[in-house]
């Protein structure tokens, strides 16, 4: 199997194993949905710790409101005595007022908590130091999880409106933030190696050869962004090491300079008093105790 170790910009994204034989075009597909299903799951990550510390999200139409602001325009919140969380809820104020202030008890947040923590593991760049590789099956799971564990605290379901049951119903609306710059679409997705674009149509096999035991780093980005910079030479990890090394090789180099500058004063004609002692015969006398 070739390993892919996929990157976006200069940012490790997570490894992929495949063969020598797959298209071009299937290829992309297979990267740009782990790519963009891990960026989902970590929005959902976010809005679900939101979610375990001030509950439900408020109508669209009351979020950013005062408390004063809501009773003077007389607003309510029809979803509020509808999702109570299991357990009953505690009241927490939301600081930028985007949600209830209802949380769920102790229990149910820890349901959610450890829930997140598990499923951020599995997507997690860590798992390329690990040497694991990500299916896209691996990634819906972890998906899977996550509205397990939102189905156990609210059984009754989100309000229509709540951004973590959107990007479960593939209805969120992410237009003019920061994540939507970060999403590639399949019709606009490139992959580039070696300062080459793998165009579709070809196989991986055209660009590598039959070779199936590779490992090679692969960059995903949007069309028209031309081509990606190369990866360096020497890994970031290698430079330092060897500029740690050219460093101490340079303090060895000053030092044996220095001692050499110093080392004529321990030689028998920079003694001043040499001469002297030869004309009292004063050479080689050893001096101990009787």
């Amino acid at each position: 199997m070739v390993c892919l170790h996929v990157k976006h910009g200069d940012e490790s994204q997570f490894l992929f194993d495949t063969t020598v034989d797959i298209l071009i075009d299937e290829l992309v597909k297979h990267i740009t949905t782990i790519y963009s299903l891990r960026l989902k799951v970590n929005r959902i990550c976010a809005e679900i710790e939101e979610l375990a510390e001030h509950g439900i999200a408020l109508p669209p139409n009351m979020q950013g409101l005062t408390e004063e602001q809501i009773t003077e325009l007389k607003l309510k919140d029809d979803w509020a005595e509808k999702c109570i969380p299991s357990g009953g809820a505690v009241y927490k104020k939301d600081g930028i007022g985007r949600r209830n202030g209802q949380e769920p008890n102790e229990k149910m947040k820890e349901v959610l908590r450890k829930t997140v923590e598990e499923t951020k593991s599995l997507i997690s760049k860590k798992q390329i130091q690990a040497n694991i590789c990500v299916t896209t099956e691996m990634v819906r799971n972890a998906l899977d999880q996550l509205r397990g564990a939102v189905s156990i605290v609210y059984p009754m379901g989100l309000p229509p409106h709540d951004p973590i049951r959107l990007e479960f119903e593939d209805k969120e609306d992410l237009t003019g933030t920061q994540m939507a710059l970060q999403i590639i679409e399949e019709s606009e997705s490139q992959l580039w190696w070696a300062g080459k674009e793998l165009k579709r149509g070809k196989k991986l096999s055209d660009y590598l050869g039959k070779n199936e035991k590779t490992k090679i780093i692969v960059k995903l980005q949007k069309q028209g962004q031309g081509a990606p910079a190369r990866e360096p030479v020497v890994s970031p990890e290698d430079q330092k090491q060897m500029m740690l090394h050219y460093y101490r090789r340079q303090e060895e180099l000053k030092k044996l300079e220095e001692s050499e500058d110093d080392a004529y004063l321990d030689s028998e004609w920079a003694d001043r008093n040499m001469l002297k002692r030869q004309l009292q015969n004063l050479n080689n006398i050893k001096w101990r105790p009787k």
